[in-house]
């Protein structure tokens, strides 16, 4: 009972622990399901290698057969395999009893013969006309596309990580400033309401700032089932339960890298050039098939009509070689190296328009940035006169210069500049973390 209270404290202290945004990313590279399942393909693509290298060092078998027959044929083979034939074997018993045509009954009609062979066989490939380097180059490069996924899977989740952490922080920041602006109304409510006492403003004033102070709760209500929300997901990319972060609090900065270095780096290109590789060895591979092949075999065995009886004395062994090569086949060799030669093409086309693709894609994010830095400013002066302007009425109301509406009004300004602030800048943020994402910048 003592062990299952601390397990159930510890996790319940575990989970209270605030989480840091790196310390996130090293969860998410320890846990995520999606990041080991990719090294899960790692790993089978390292056993394929292995396979295929495997091929150069041949085969070693090992074969046990065990018969029992009366057929002639079979009697008389085994015999010969077992080292115990004998005359009589061929109808001796019956010389000097039998005419020339007259059949030896040991021969044709012999007893039934228990047999029992043990064959140990090697057999190596001495030249399959480099099929096998080539579809070793084959497994490699896969290998490296399988590296590359995961690579691809982690700067995701990388993303997506960083995103969801400013993502609160933000939504944090908007629920910190419409606590304010709550605040501020249940002010000017009080005073609405002293000056409705006193016969300075009407009750309609009242309801309007009660109104304004039930929009201002929704908002702040919906904020918070977001923030819910966020944890959920952060949770299920860490692969546990998360209910309390630390959010950054300083402004993501513009990475350094150049549209170059981004090319360099970009996984979708290095895994095209990988593809590229993978289909230049398929053409080799092809080719193969032009090239004769040789091998060599060795093989002892032993036989008796007992299971290993007097093996050394009935052993025997085999050894050789073979060369084969195949002179036509209807055309159907050059017709693969063909396939294989436009798929090769393909790939390089591939490879091109990612490398295209990818620069236009980094363009149009650089300009997106730039958009929103603009925007950010702009908004920025927005929200100081919105805010001013604000103050304005709500002075002017108190000496009656100003209606409560009027007053509502700009402070509706304010809360809306506000969001359109905090909306920037978290749509720049994203468009960084998605710039740096292409760049492979967090590896």
């Amino acid at each position: 009972m003592k062990i299952v209270f601390l397990l159930l404290f510890s996790v319940l202290l575990f989970s209270s622990e605030k989480l840091s945004i790196n310390e996130a990313l090293e969860k998410l590279k320890a846990d995520n399901l999606e990041i080991k399942s990719a090294q899960l393909d790692i790993q089978s693509a390292s056993a394929k290698i292995d396979s295929v290298s495997g091929l150069n060092w041949g085969k070693l078998d090992f074969m046990q057969d065990f018969a029992n027959s009366d057929d002639a044929g079979n009697v008389f083979g085994f015999k010969l395999s077992s080292r115990k034939a004998t005359f009589n074997d061929f109808g001796f018993t019956q010389f000097g009893k039998i005419t020339n045509d007259t059949p030896p009954t040991d021969l044709n009609y012999p007893e039934a013969q228990n047999y029992y062979k043990s064959k140990l066989k090697y057999e190596i490939p001495l030249f399959v006309g480099f099929k096998i380097s080539s579809y070793k180059s084959v497994m490699k490069s896969m290998k490296n596309i399988s590296s590359l996924k995961k690579d691809a899977i982690i700067n995701e989740k990388v993303y997506e990580i960083k995103k969801s952490f400013y993502d609160m922080a933000l939504l944090r920041k908007s629920e910190k400033l419409l606590n304010t602006i709550l605040s501020n109304i249940d002010t000017l409510e009080h005073t609405t309401q002293s000056m409705i006492d006193v016969g300075y403003a009407k009750k309609v004033d009242l309801l309007e700032v009660r109104a304004k102070k039930g929009n201002i709760q929704r908002v702040i209500h919906e904020i918070q089932l977001n923030q819910k929300l966020l944890y959920h997901y952060i949770s299920f990319l860490l692969n546990q339960k998360i209910t309390n972060i630390i959010t950054p609090d300083v402004q993501v900065s513009m990475p350094a890298f150049s549209d170059e270095d981004i090319l360099k780096s970009n996984l979708d290109i290095q895994q095209a050039s990988q593809g590229l590789m993978v289909r230049r060895s398929m053409i080799g591979a092809e080719k193969s098939a032009y090239y004769p092949t040789a091998g060599a075999f060795g093989e002892v065995s032993t036989a008796d009509d007992t299971f290993l009886g007097e093996a050394s004395k009935h052993k025997s062994y085999t050894v050789g070689a073979r060369l084969s090569w195949n002179i036509f086949n209807g055309g159907i060799d050059s017709a693969n190296i063909e396939k294989s030669r436009v798929e090769h093409l393909k790939m390089r086309n591939q490879l091109a328009l990612a490398k295209s693709g990818i620069s236009l894609k980094v363009k149009k994010i650089r300009t997106q940035i730039q958009t929103y830095n603009q925007d950010i400013v702009s908004l920025e002066r927005e929200l100081e006169l919105a805010d001013e302007i604000y103050k304005n009425y709500e002075g002017r109301y108190k000496e009656k210069l100003s209606s409560m509406s009027n007053v509502i009004i700009k402070q509706s300004s304010v809360i809306q500049k506000i969001l359109e602030l905090q909306t920037a800048k978290n749509k720049r943020n994203e468009r960084i973390f998605a710039l740096e994402k292409i760049a492979n910048g967090d590896l």
